[in-house]
């Protein structure tokens, strides 16, 4: 682990008496060891925060459920120190963006979309915003690494331990598990919880968040399969092939999903059924037939791995926390995985709330600053959850183009999709809509402002009177990069001893940092007095020739947005927390009471 984020511990697990019978006593409990939970096991280790985690089941991921590991996931980790190994085992971003409608893998291409910031007029969008790139991270090899480095910080896990209930009071909150080997029903005392327990959350139900939306919308199955698909997917390199067969036994309108999950010799089916009738039985043989009718080929060996349904939902919770009890990730947003978002913000809700939890444990910040995660992540929630299902309901017009809605007749349907390619002023017009309609799908795959521009509003963000930065391109699609306080921190690449390094790489570590200029380095000791008034740790940097760090590229001058005597101070997590325009006469005592405020100290 790189000693600039080694973690600092601060108390210990410890089991007190009450009533003759040992209690386990840690700061934080979390429940479940998805991407949620096993990511807030890492920042917490990180951080140095005392923890236990608990999961019912016996290791992690069992099938390659999310797997879209998008810039802003994999800069979090990045920060956290792991990057390099989330690359080794990710495949990488050239890899996934041919994305494929057809017939089948050896039929008719029906046409292509570029995805993932993978279209060239797009990459430049990706290669500016972030010092990392995205790449496609199966849950099956995400949660052991986030695990193994939690568990090598710190983290103590225990697998086959299953939550029953909790209870709270003004100090703390009693756990009440079950450990599934034995049986034997014990209690976690902890002074907060995080609840991570997936999609059925017991923990929000028990605690009573309230949610807007609904659950099981529609049926899904996926099939995971070991087949050697190379000749067939090499030269159009994809995470996705959609394959529209109308008529086939793939259900509703004909419609299924293969994605790939290890280059090019593991894949997922996905296919849906309709969730109000009886589950479908398939065994080995029915999932065999299934994939050979995707593929087109059913001379291709096949071996079925594991099958599995699950619902399509639109549901998110209106607050995250009820007392001492936090809930993240699927717990508290439930869609389906349109845009790969799932895993994604989960994650970074959960690095949102570690370093206020630490922040608060330590005496460095004031209780109130854990209602910050609530304003902040759940607005964050929302928009995922409605922007998933809209991706779902633009499929619609590509249907539409196709002549699908016209007719239930398959043969009808068939000969329709294949009219397309006659010379007649309809089929003209059936081109272009279809175009138009694979367009559309830039909404799903290529939502860049989604994945990176969240602005958060809250008591742990001071502003500056400013006015909140204009879009000048679609918000969804694209990132608009500004220090306007909430906002993630601009990414751009300074110089470092003749290397580059980001402005992310100086920022972060469970940190604040300020960010000035030559003309304003009198904010380097006005932080280290703010340092010492709040005993915080504080870094400092002057960006600027002659200085440890240089404006390489002028890039950071073009994207602070204030003046070169001015600063912008960033919170641990990499967004801004409060600037100033100018150096004012008193800078120790205005980043004193910027920081007092953010942290809700008195």
């Amino acid at each position: 682990m790189p000693d600039d984020i080694a973690p600092q511990r601060r108390g210990g697990v410890s089991a007190t008496q009450d009533s003759a019978e040992q209690i386990l006593s840690t700061d934080v409990l979390v429940i479940g060891s998805g991407p949620a939970g096993a990511s807030a096991a890492l920042f917490l280790a990180t951080y140095g925060v005392d923890h236990i985690v608990i999961t019912k089941y016996r290791w992690t991921a069992n099938t390659p459920r999310a797997h879209i590991t998008n810039q802003r996931t994999v800069e979090i980790l990045r920060d956290m120190g792991i990057e390099d190994d989330i690359r080794a085992q990710g495949t990488p971003s050239t890899l996934m963006g041919d994305t494929v409608f057809c017939t089948s893998l050896v039929g008719d291409e029906i046409g292509r979309v570029r995805t993932w910031g993978t279209h060239p007029a797009r990459r430049a969008d990706y290669t500016l915003a972030s010092p990392s790139d995205n790449c496609d991270l199966p849950q099956t090899l995400l949660e052991p690494i986030l695990i193994g480095h939690a568990a090598e910080r710190g983290s103590r896990i225990r697998f086959d331990t299953e939550y029953l209930s909790l209870a709270q009071d003004d100090e703390g909150v009693t756990v009440t598990v079950r450990d599934r080997l034995s049986g034997h029903t014990y209690a976690i005392r902890a002074k907060y919880v995080i609840g991570a327990d997936g999609g059925r959350s017991q923990v929000a139900q028990d605690v009573g968040l309230p949610f807007e939306g609904r659950m099981d919308l529609a049926g899904s199955m996926n099939i995971v399969f070991h087949a050697d698909l190379t000749k067939f997917v090499e030269h159009r390199p994809s995470v996705l092939y959609w394959v529209l067969q109308p008529g086939s036994n793939i259900g509703g309108i004909g419609m299924g999903l293969v994605r790939m999950v290890r280059p090019w010799d593991e894949w997922l089916v996905v296919w849906g059924y309709d969730i109000d009738q009886a589950p479908p039985e398939v065994d080995d043989a029915m999932a065999t037939r299934i994939v050979h009718d995707l593929v087109g080929d059913d001379t291709v060996p096949v071996t079925i791995r594991s099958t599995s349904l699950w619902g399509n939902n639109k549901m998110y919770a209106t607050r995250y926390r009820a007392g001492r009890v936090f809930c993240a990730g699927d717990a508290v947003h439930r869609h389906p995985p349109s845009n790969g978002l799932g895993s994604n913000t989960s994650i970074q809700d959960s690095y949102n709330l570690a370093w206020k939890l630490a922040a608060v444990l330590s005496g460095e910040a004031g209780e109130e600053l854990l209602d910050s995660y609530d304003a902040e992540r759940a607005p964050v929630g929302k928009q995922i959850v409605l922007r998933a299902n809209k991706s779902i309901e633009e499929f619609g017009p590509i249907f539409e183009a196709l002549g699908f809605t016209d007719s239930d007749d398959p043969a009808a349907q068939l000969a329709s999709m294949r009219a397309r390619s006659e010379d007649t002023p309809e089929a003209a017009a059936q081109r272009i809509a279809l175009r138009e309609a694979l367009e559309l799908k830039d909404y799903e795959f290529n939502a860049h402002g989604v994945e990176l521009g969240q602005r958060y509003r809250s008591g742990a963000v001071v502003g500056d009177d400013t006015p909140e930065p204009e879009h000048d391109r679609d918000p969804e699609l694209y990132y608009h990069p500004t220090t306007w306080p909430g906002a993630r921190l601009p990414h751009c690449w300074l110089g470092r001893g003749g290397h580059k390094v980001s402005t992310h790489d100086i920022t972060g570590k469970g940190r604040f940092t300020v960010l000035t200029g030559i003309s304003g380095q009198a904010w380097a000791e006005a932080s280290a007095g703010a340092a010492r008034t709040l005993g915080l740790e504080i870094d400092a940097h002057v960006i600027g020739p002659g200085r440890e760090y240089t404006d390489v590229y002028d890039d950071w001058a073009r994207l602070r947005e204030v003046g070169e005597s001015g600063a912008v101070l960033v919170r641990p997590d990499a967004h801004v927390g409060w600037r100033a325009h100018e150096l004012p006469a008193d800078p120790e005592k205005a980043l004193t009471e910027a920081l007092a405020q953010l942290l809700s100290r008195s």
